[in-house]
């Protein structure tokens, strides 16, 4: 029993070291996730009400819009 160790080698240091940095990744990928803002999803019909009422859009283009939309 020459050398003693686990005999691993190389080989255990190297995936020991792919296995803490994979861990780090995926520490640093949950944080980032977990951080962004969660946007919520309008539809079409909120948007263009919001661009009515933020004064984007007149009242003609508005209601024009609005019916192609809803099909009415």
């Amino acid at each position: 029993m020459m050398g003693g160790g686990y005999g691993w080698g190389w080989f255990g240091a190297i995936s020991m070291v792919v296995f803490w940095v994979a861990v780090f990744a995926l520490v640093i990928w949950a944080v980032s996730r977990i951080s962004q803002p969660q946007t919520p999803h309008r539809s079409a019909e909120e948007i263009l009400e919001e661009r009515f009422a933020r004064g984007e859009i007149d009242l003609q283009e508005f209601q024009e819009r609005r019916r192609e939309l809803t099909g009415r």
